[in-house]
Order: C-alpha cells, then sequence, then structure tokens
C-alpha cells in the first residue's frame, strides 16, 4: 500500500532500523520507544488491524508471535518478562493502519497500562 509507512519502511522506501526480517515479518525498532527495549514486528502483507485479519492469515499471524519470541530470546528480555502490545482502533492510539505487534521490555512494566 503506497501510503502505508510500515509498507515503505518494509520496501525501504523509507528509514527504519530494520532488526530482523524474512519473507513474511519485518521486526524494527519503534522511533518512539516507551520502553529501553521496543520494536515492532510487522507483517509484509498489508492488513490494516486486527479487525481485518482474515482466516487464511492465521498461520501468518502466529508467525508474528513466534518472531517476537525468537527476538526476545536474542535481545535477552525474555527471562525477566515483556509485553506484548496490539492496538487496534483510535480508541486504542492505533495511528499507522497496518497491523503490527509492539514488544516492550527492559524495564518493569506497570498495569493499567494507560
Amino acid at each position: 500500500m503506497v501510503d502505508c509507512t510500515f509498507c515503505r519502511i518494509i520496501a525501504k522506501q523509507m528509514p527504519g532500523e530494520i532488526i530482523y526480517e524474512d519473507e513474511e515479518v519485518v521486526a524494527f525498532k519503534d522511533i518512539n520507544p516507551q520502553a529501553p527495549v521496543h520494536f515492532l514486528v510487522v507483517p509484509r502483507k498489508h492488513i490494516a488491524s486486527v479487525l481485518d485479519i482474515q482466516p487464511e492469515d492465521e498461520r501468518l499471524i502466529g508467525r508474528l508471535l513466534l518472531v517476537a519470541k525468537k527476538l526476545t530470546n536474542e535481545i535477552g528480555i525474555s527471562t525477566k518478562g515483556f509485553r506484548l502490545v496490539i492496538n487496534t482502533g483510535d480508541n486504542a492510539g492505533q495511528n499507522i493502519y497496518h497491523i503490527h505487534i509492539h514488544v516492550l521490555g527492559g524495564r518493569r512494566m506497570t498495569w493499567p497500562p494507560g
């Protein structure tokens, strides 16, 4: 999608600090980190939000979680804990409509989150 910021980062048409990529998934550092470790895991396929996931996307959505797990192990935040967040819609704070998982760690998280 031409006007999607994340599609442009994935296509390397816009800068992004990519920390992982494969044929289906890309992960990059958040430009406005909310924790010492804060990165996003996104599918290459443009899916606007959780509400747009289709049955054929089931494996891909699971793949996002597996990549998040892999990266938390590699970065070293898996043993103390981390938070995964998927914002859906304006009231939840979704401002880029390309589904993505925020992975936050490196500090104690509080509840409620916001």
